[in-house]
């Protein structure tokens, strides 16, 4: 009897904790509380959980039956909300300052198998040629199918110096390949820079991090002061940027675009969930008596000819810049279409030093353009160079449960309009892409900025020089 009674009490906890949370971020995101409790789902829940503590074929800690019960609730929601236990939570923070172990890989989930939305630049994942879009079925010996994106990271991650080979499949490969990395501390350096030659500027952002926009200053401040004469066209390169952090990329739209514009704007259901940013110090700058360290850009930055290169690696933080400064006509946009995540996710941190990262809002462009499942799209679009190989082009629209785009009055024929009118705004008609080029000659080598035969980056100067070119006659 008394085991039953026992069996009983924890069945009530089970249930107890799991309204217990329902009903905290109910009130934490002022839902309407006059909705009545799901009595038949309860009861099933109840069920299910003493099924599982009287009839498993082990015996499991009634930890791990409610842990997994939360992680069930919210990756059933869209694929970028999730659990974090204390270990995922710190990696998290630890991840946003720029440096943490492992392969240097941006994942995502995809049919319960981890998918690559970028790898990071010069790590172990960009040096072995993995690719946005590959999936990974296996890790070591183990297959990824079944596991939470939480448990797949944390196999990735490990000692430096440790060896795991990857069990990758690519759309285009008859068969999978298989590699094998060695884990790396990994030391995100979010911005590069480079005078590619006199008059022209390039300036890669790689991750949005706590630091990106004060690091990207400097680097715009010392080549104005290297470059002989005026500066005629800078390439913003957002490519394979995964996204990050939003001040960062608030700091990066703010350092091109008028004092107070617009950035972004948010859209939820609770009041939190709605805000616009602008280019402002009190929207990018974090902590008390902070410099503001866009002051010290020239004022040519301003309005030096410009075009940001991204491609379907581009994601969320880097949307938000390359949307605003496209809203703004601030920069031309040059690439593919970019991945579309446009969904705000809030880290609400729970008891325990465990949080969940919650999709709360989506983002919109200074227009009123939902980024979300949608992304950007470019003024002039370039060859990917894979269009004709078959290669796996994922977008955020491609992920199960994926958060659909907001309603939208925008229709079709003013779409097709927009960019029959931008063709003729440009007047740019980018070189046919080499066929037959290795892959490897368009990534730098090492201790290099560019590649001489990078070819978005070359139309990008192309274009910049042709629009001197028609001021100029």
């Amino acid at each position: 009897m008394r085991s039953k009674i026992n069996q009983l009490g924890l069945l009530i906890c089970g249930v107890l904790i799991g309204v217990a949370i329902s009903l905290n971020y109910s009130a934490i995101a002022q839902r309407e509380a006059s909705l009545p409790l799901p009595i038949e789902e309860l009861r099933a829940f109840t069920e299910v959980f003493g099924r599982i503590k009287s009839d498993y074929v082990e015996p499991v800690e009634d930890k791990k039956l409610i842990t997994e019960a939360i992680n069930g609730m919210l990756t059933g929601l869209d694929p970028h909300s999730a659990y974090l236990d204390q270990e995922a939570f710190k990696e998290m923070q630890v991840g946003t300052q720029g440096e943490f172990g492992g392969l240097g890989i941006e994942v995502g989930m995809e049919d319960g198998f981890v998918r690559v939305v970028s790898p990071i630049d010069d790590s172990p994942a960009a040096r072995a040629g993995i690719k946005a879009g590959d999936l990974i079925v296996k890790l070591d010996e183990t297959a990824v199918k079944g596991m939470t994106l939480n448990d797949a990271v944390k196999r990735m991650r490990g000692k430096p110096n440790t060896p795991i080979t990857l069990t990758i499949v690519r759309k285009g490969e008859p068969k999978p390949i298989v590699v094998t990395l060695t884990r790396a501390v990994i030391k995100i350096q979010s911005v590069k820079s480079k005078l590619l030659e006199p008059g022209y500027a390039y300036v890669r952002v790689s991750q949005f991090q706590e630091h990106t926009g004060d690091t990207m200053a400097r680097a715009i401040e010392r080549m104005f002061k290297e470059n002989q004469g005026a500066m005629r066209g800078l390439v913003l390169d957002l490519r394979n940027d995964p996204g990050g952090l939003l001040n960062g990329a608030v700091a990066v739209s703010a350092a091109f675009l008028p004092k107070d514009a617009l950035v972004v704007y948010t859209d939820g259901r609770s009041e939190d969930a709605k805000m616009k940013l602008n280019a402002a110090p009190e929207h990018y700058l974090r902590g008390r008596n902070r410099e503001d360290f866009l002051k010290r850009l020239p004022a040519e930055v301003k309005s030096v000819p410009m075009v940001v290169l991204v491609n379907g690696g581009s994601a969320s933080a880097s949307e938000i810049v390359a949307g605003a400064l496209q809203d703004h006509n601030r920069a031309v946009i040059m690439g593919q279409q970019t991945f579309g995540k446009g969904s705000v996710q809030t880290i609400l941190p729970l008891g325990n030093s465990t949080a969940i990262k919650l999709t709360t809002a989506r983002y919109f462009t200074p227009k009123g353009r939902s980024i979300q499942a949608r992304g950007i799209t470019p003024d002039i679009p370039l060859d990917d160079g894979v269009s004709d190989r078959g290669a796996l082009k994922l977008r955020e629209a491609d992920l199960t449960k994926h958060l659909g785009e907001a309603p939208t009055s925008e229709k079709p024929e003013d779409k097709a309009a927009a960019a029959a009118a931008a063709a003729i705004k440009f007047k740019f008609t980018p070189a046919p892409r080499p066929k037959n080029v290795d892959d490897k000659l368009q990534r730098p080598e090492p201790g290099e900025i560019v590649s001489p035969n990078d070819y978005e980056l070359n139309q990008a100067i192309a274009f910049l020089k042709s629009r001197g070119a028609a001021k100029a006659n």
